[in-house]
């Protein structure tokens, strides 16, 4: 008997994204996917409040999700929020409204969740090996775990993310040599922290999920439109990030959202996330890392479906 699909909702900080699937035998098929930049997280780090554009950008795309996964014929559907909300001090409100608009009651993931379930998706279909590294760069916050298999060793969440960054750091169109330093250092400073618990952790190779790494792979090999399929397993050198970081920070906001490959939301906090990409690369000596499609999206799927995780 064909499994039944799910659809789950991602609230980010910089994008709210839908994953339509079926999972079968503890593997999630993707029925469809998809994603819009709507920077909720944006202004929280400065005001502590979600903006109501912020608010409205998200609703709106919501609701245009929930269509969709009811025409899929969804047994369940699963809203999730993360650092952005988790921060907020009006993010029980937008939950709130959430649940009275659409009548979609929302979690808020803890940071610690948020790692798990994000090392649970993009593990899934892979061969296990020691020491693997998963990060998952966001608006708000970035996850870090290390693992075998499914038993995690370490796991970190850093308020370190493309939106919180940029606006911290990124004054100038195109941003200055000073500012990029000032960035490199702080992402230095928040990674030091976040393993000074567990300065022996080390990774023999890195999987990165989410929109910076999925972003550079498809400018990588110049897709458009789009394609996943492309992207998913494509391999980048340390070396053609910090050339592509390079090219990115020379361009203005306005040629950045002309790049090929490039979703042209994404073109203002680029640049922040490949320097944080870099920042982990180099503190872990790693010279490549792996782009991976399955993330928290999948991660949730297997949970709403089987309840697993490690």
């Amino acid at each position: 008997m064909a499994a039944e699909p799910v659809a789950i909702i991602d609230i980010g900080s910089n994008s709210t994204r839908l994953l339509i699937a079926t999972v079968n035998g503890g593997s999630p098929r993707t029925l469809h996917r998809d994603a819009e930049v709507t920077r909720l997280g944006r202004g929280v780090d400065t005001t502590g409040r979600l903006s109501s554009d912020g608010i409205e950008a998200v609703c709106a795309v919501v609701g245009r999700y929930l269509d969709q996964a009811r025409a899929a014929g969804a047994s369940r559907i699963e809203a999730v929020a993360t650092s952005a909300v988790r921060d907020a001090e009006n993010g029980d409100a937008f939950r709130a409204e959430l649940r009275e608009r659409f009548a979609l009651p929302t979690r808020v993931l803890s940071g610690s969740e948020e790692a798990r379930l994000t090392y649970l998706g993009a593990i899934t279909g892979r061969e296990a090996r020691r020491n693997t590294l998963v990060c998952d760069i966001g608006g708000g916050s970035t996850e870090l775990i290390v693992g075998h298999g499914p038993q995690i060793e370490f796991r970190a969440s850093m308020q370190c993310g493309v939106v919180r960054q940029s606006e911290r750091h990124v004054r100038s169109d195109p941003p200055t040599a000073a500012e990029l330093e000032s960035l490199a250092d702080e992402v230095r400073g928040l990674i030091t922290t976040a393993l000074a618990d567990a300065p022996q952790i080390t990774a023999e190779r890195a999987i990165a999920v989410a929109g910076t790494p999925t972003s550079l792979a498809a400018i990588d090999l110049g897709l458009d439109p789009y394609d996943p399929t492309a992207v998913h397993g494509h391999q980048l050198s340390i070396e053609r990030i910090q050339r592509t970081c390079s090219e990115l920070a020379a361009l203005d906001l306005a040629r950045r959202r002309t790049l090929t490959g490039l979703q042209p939301g994404r073109a203002p906090t680029i640049v922040a996330g490949v320097v944080i990409l870099i920042g982990i690369l180099r503190r872990f000596n790693l010279r490549s890392v792996e782009v991976s499609e399955n993330d928290i999206l999948h991660g949730l799927a297997l949970e709403l479906t089987a309840g697993a995780g490690p």
